[in-house]
C-alpha cells in the first residue's frame, strides 16, 4: 500500500483507469524478481489476450506524464517536508553505472539505516 500523500499525487498526474493500471503494474513489479516485458505481461491479473496485456504496458511506460519531474520528484520533495525538519542532516548516496549501452545515475537518501525514495535517470 503506498502512503496517502503517494496515492494523492499520483491521482492528480493520472486519470483515474491510468492510476489504478499503475497501482496494479507496481504491485506486479515487486512479485516478479527478473522483470522483462513478457513476464510483466504474463503475470498481469488482467483477462485479456497476452499480446493486449503487453500493449496495456507499453501504454503505461510511454504515459507522458510518467516522468521523472512529474511524477518522483514532487513525492520525493512532500516525502523530506513531511519525514525531517530544516535542521536535519540528509545523507545521500549516488551511483552511477552503465547497463548495457545505458548510463544510469542512481540517487538514494539514508533514513533509519536504510535507503528510501531512490531516483535514477541518464546523466547529461
Amino acid at each position: 500500500m503506498l502512503p496517502e500523500f503517494y496515492q494523492n499525487h499520483l491521482k492528480s498526474q493520472f486519470t483515474l483507469a491510468e492510476y489504478i493500471f499503475l497501482k496494479i503494474f507496481v504491485n506486479l513489479l515487486q512479485s516478479i524478481k527478473k522483470v522483462s516485458l513478457e513476464k510483466l505481461a504474463n503475470a498481469l491479473p488482467l483477462p485479456i489476450k497476452f499480446e493486449s496485456r503487453r500493449k496495456r504496458i507499453q501504454r503505461l511506460l510511454l504515459l507522458p506524464n510518467l516522468t521523472i519531474e512529474k511524477v518522483w520528484l514532487p513525492i520525493v520533495e512532500k516525502f523530506l517536508k513531511i519525514y525531517f525538519t530544516d535542521d536535519q542532516i540528509i545523507y545521500v548516496a549516488m551511483d552511477r553505472t552503465n547497463w548495457g549501452s545505458i548510463n544510469l545515475l542512481m540517487v538514494s537518501f539514508i533514513w533509519d539505516k536504510s535507503d528510501a525514495a531512490r531516483s535514477w535517470g541518464s546523466p547529461p
